[in-house]
């Protein structure tokens, strides 16, 4: 499975699984919302940060919509990060469906 619902995330969190949070969004966006203890690297510094992730690791990836964080996690998978996941909708669907407090733009 390639992506992860907001739901299914929630519950991930919840239980505290372990799974790492990866925003790939520009810093603007980071400053209007974000994911508690993601770890940010913007979409065009990712081929040169992927030292920073763990390929043995769950990795969801998210953006704005999802479709950044699609291609990043597709990309991650090319190289062996077999267990990285797309947030379906990304942080926009995860307003609407599990925090209406969160600001969306």
């Amino acid at each position: 499975m390639n992506e992860i619902t907001p739901q299914e995330l929630k519950a991930r969190l919840g239980r505290h699984d372990p799974v790492v949070l990866l925003d790939v969004r520009q810093d603007w966006e980071t400053k209007l919302c974000r994911l508690e203890n993601a770890v940010h690297i913007p979409i065009e510094e990712i081929e040169h940060r992927t030292e920073e992730l763990n390929p043995e690791d769950e990795i969801v990836v998210y953006c704005h919509v999802g479709q950044r964080s699609a291609a990043v996690a597709e990309y991650l998978r090319q190289l062996g990060f077999k267990n990285a996941k797309n947030l379906l909708g990304g942080l926009d669907y995860w307003a609407q469906s599990v925090d209406p407090a969160m600001p969306r733009y």
